[in-house]
């Protein structure tokens, strides 16, 4: 894009950050890399700075590795991974360590990875003992002639494939559990009301990743909603929804009220927009969460990344935790709304 197209877009834009690598400058494509951790109601206000700091150190470190990995030659489905698999580790993400529970107090987590070149996908629903979901799903992807595994039958996989499983105790954390009876309580409170659960932050965490090679992939991961009904299961395991990689077009994760994301199939919206009717990564973007998921009803957000490397950060909430790296690797971290610190 031209620097007065992108002054344009900007003015234009209410809740998008736009990073364009230098990739999207001509030439033959770079490694370009970028990540979420969610998207809500995240306000500097509401931010202690020892918990700023946090967020911004865990994005960064995030970022940094699969950057890395990049750099020294690796696909983007290995990027992707080793991203995610730094924010599946850290409580500060409703992901892996830090995933939410259930109404019967239980966690249940789901991933997705798709690889641009080939459209091969993998992911996994409905886990409840598997440390790093992303790395159970790009199994599904690698080993299995299957996309999607949900349950007891994703976990008899894991095992088959090697991966050592973890005790339930390791996905309690305190505060996720203190969320657990708070959402009860306003639920007794509502109950009149109609069923409806709008957590202030969707904590839902992806990547989308260009390699030296010039494929693209996609990844995300997730433990739902909070005080969601056991067996319930949002977009981010859902291939179009949630995670789409197509290196025709771009790689997409999204995050937000997974049920309004599977009903406007959102990711895949992204790359149809550009393959359709042309329109570059950033524009499809907005489009996709301002005049389609927004009108649906739904909040959250999505990170996209098109094949030159260029990233579009859109949502409709207050912020979204994403990440991104800077013309000489360094991390680019971003919390609040537009062009924010």
């Amino acid at each position: 894009m031209r620097t007065a197209q992108l002054r344009a877009f900007f003015l234009a834009a209410a809740a998008l950050s736009l990073w364009t690598a230098t990739a999207g400058q001509g030439g033959p494509p770079h490694v370009a890399i970028a990540i979420h951790g969610g998207a809500g109601t995240i306000l500097k206000a509401d931010m202690t700075p020892e918990k700023e700091a946090a967020y911004r150190s865990k994005l960064a470190e995030a970022v940094a590795k699969g950057y890395e990995l990049l750099k020294e030659g690796r696909s983007s489905v290995d990027a992707v991974e080793a991203s995610i698999e730094v924010l599946e580790d850290s409580p500060l993400f409703n992901a892996g360590k830090g995933a939410v529970f259930t109404s019967a107090g239980t966690n249940e987590l789901d991933a997705a990875v798709m690889d641009g070149a080939t459209l091969k996908a993998g992911a996994v629903a409905s886990v409840r003992h598997v440390k790093n979901p992303i790395s159970l799903a790009r199994l599904v992807m690698e080993k299995s002639p299957h996309v999607l595994l949900v349950g007891e039958g994703a976990e008899a996989f894991a095992k088959r494939c090697g991966m050592k499983l973890v005790s339930r105790s390791y996905f309690y954390t305190e505060h996720r559990w203190q969320q657990l009876q708070d959402a009860k309580k306003q639920a007794k409170d509502a109950e009149k009301q109609p069923a409806q659960h709008s957590p202030r932050v969707h904590g839902t965490v992806g990547c989308v990743a260009l390699d030296g090679a010039g494929h693209l992939a996609a990844g995300t991961s997730t433990g739902g909603l909070t005080n969601k009904w056991p067996g319930r299961v949002g977009d981010t395991p859902i291939i179009g929804a949630g995670t789409y990689a197509d290196d025709a077009t771009c790689a997409v994760s999204a995050t937000g009220q997974g049920e309004y994301f599977m009903r406007g199939v959102v990711a895949h919206d992204v790359s149809a927009l550009m393959a359709y009717k042309g329109l570059p990564v950033a524009q499809a973007a907005r489009s996709v969460i301002h005049d389609k998921l927004s009108k649906l009803g739904g909040t959250g957000g999505l990170i996209a990344m098109d094949a030159r490397g260029n990233v579009a950060v859109s949502f409709n909430t207050e912020g979204m935790f994403r990440a991104t790296t800077d013309g000489d690797g360094k991390p680019v971290v971003e919390m609040y709304g537009e062009n924010g610190p």
